[in-house]
């Protein structure tokens, strides 16, 4: 009996890792396809005539750039948009179907739009492929309810923490870019057999696609057939019931702070670069790639943190880190000049917040909401990636309103403030609770409903 017992464990644990590590490939990869025109995008700005058309001969040199800047804000930000708005449904339909059958979804379906946008001959075509590529976002949202189901309490910080970060996908391209310099032209602009095989930019997104294709099959052999499901079989209305807790949308504006402004950043780092320090694009792909790394990579930690210490301590270490980090990136150039080297600097500290910060907050989650990870997870993944959608435009609006850059940081500034605020008030009002409830022993303190 004893030696089943430990066969039984033994065979559950290797289930675990195999999950983990399948789907923390799996979602780097998707998430490396979902931010890849974070850097591709400004290949694809170059190439007027796939990004105007015909009007491109009836419009002034301005014109033109400004055209191509706002078609590529839009195009970017359907990619990001699309790979939020389901993360809610995904988070749900994981707990339901299982996170294996999810994932596979994922894979291969994603495939097809990424070698659409390899081939594409419009701009419609590139929206169009965009959105539905985009939906590899998603994959985070599966991501979590699959490894929460699969690890025990006093594990799932940790494991959560190295499944997140697959985050370090959105330095994929940029990486790429960096490591092997000639990939863009690697290949002839005409490309291979009539075109089959593009060349230029356009091989990028053909080799993901292969990659994507390649790693269902690793997930189809390695990952358990027999998957767990703890929604299977419960009400809707039981499953969203989490969602009206005030606590849930707390939780939802900390991961805009972690996560939204990630991957808004992830995408907007490069053309900031190039536009305010003139540097080139290969450089201002390995500048951000040092951003995504910390950001990413620390995760982990930041789960190993929150078993150890709470989130609660860890969040608030995060929020002043933070602020400290971001201050100086909101100063004009007439206040404090910061050259690159500086600036870059300044980035990886805010980096180093937000990697182990994305963490603290998703042990939040299973330790309030252990039936309802699927669930509260997609919400919250889905408002902090609605951020990444939000961000950028902010980012540039008020670059563009006040006349300076760096003024785009003071967005991230009020909103890390706002939650670090929200953060104090949510555990002072707990502990009132707790106080009033010590007079009163028979008493509930309501401030459990609330906690920090």
């Amino acid at each position: 009996m004893i030696a089943a017992s430990a066969s039984s464990d033994r065979t559950a644990t290797a289930s675990c890792q195999r999950v983990l590590w399948l789907s923390t490939i799996a979602f780097t990869l998707l998430f490396a396809v979902w931010l890849m025109l974070g850097v591709l995008g400004l290949k694809i700005k170059a190439d007027v005539e796939l990004m105007l058309g015909s009007a491109a001969a009836t419009m002034t040199a301005p014109q033109i750039k400004a055209a191509i800047e706002s078609r590529f804000e839009w195009l970017l930000a359907v990619s990001i948009l699309s790979g939020a708005l389901l993360r809610l449904n995904f988070g749900i339909w994981a707990d339901r179907y299982g996170g294996r059958n999810l994932i596979l979804f994922l894979l291969l379906f994603c495939a097809l739009p990424t070698v659409w946008l390899a081939l594409a001959q419009s701009y419609t075509e590139l929206l169009i492929s965009a959105a539905l590529f985009g939906l590899a976002g998603n994959a985070f949202s599966v991501g979590v309810a699959w490894n929460s189901a699969w690890f025990p309490s006093k594990a799932k910080g940790t494991a959560l923490g190295i499944f997140g970060a697959g985050n370090v996908g959105a330095a994929g391209t940029k990486l790429l870019l960096v490591l092997v310099p000639g990939i863009l032209t690697a290949v002839p602009a005409a490309g291979y057999f009539g075109g089959w095989i593009p060349g230029g930019w356009r091989i990028v997104p053909l080799l993901y696609a292969l990659l994507l294709v390649l790693m269902a099959l690793a997930v189809w052999i390695g990952c358990p057939a027999e998957d767990l499901k703890p929604g299977r079989g419960r009400r809707l209305c039981d499953t969203l019931a989490p969602l009206q807790y005030l606590r849930v949308w707390r939780f939802s504006l900390y991961y805009v702070v972690v996560f939204g402004a990630y991957v808004a950043l992830s995408a907007w780092l490069p053309n900031y670069y190039v536009s305010t320090y003139g540097v080139s694009l290969r450089t201002a792909a390995l500048l951000t790639s040092v951003f995504i790394f910390p950001a990413s990579l620390l995760r982990p930690l930041g789960g190993w943190l929150s078993d150890k210490y709470g989130p609660r301590t860890v969040t608030y270490a995060v929020f002043v880190g933070m602020l400290i980090a971001t201050i100086p990136l909101c100063l004009p150039q007439s206040v404090l000049a910061l050259n690159v080297w500086w600036f870059a600097a300044l980035t990886v500290l805010v980096a180093v917040g937000m990697g182990i910060g994305k963490a603290s907050v998703f042990k939040y989650i299973p330790n309030y909401y252990p039936s309802d990870v699927g669930a509260v997870g997609g919400l919250v993944g889905m408002l902090g990636a609605l951020g990444g959608f939000l961000l950028p435009k902010m980012f540039g609006w008020l670059g563009r309103s006040t006349g300076f850059p760096q003024a785009g940081f003071l967005a991230l500034l009020v909103l890390t403030l706002a939650s670090f605020a929200w953060l104090i008030l949510a555990v002072r009002w707990q502990r009132a609770s707790e106080a009033k409830a010590a007079l009163q022993p028979g008493l509930v303190p309501a401030g459990r409903m609330e906690a920090a």
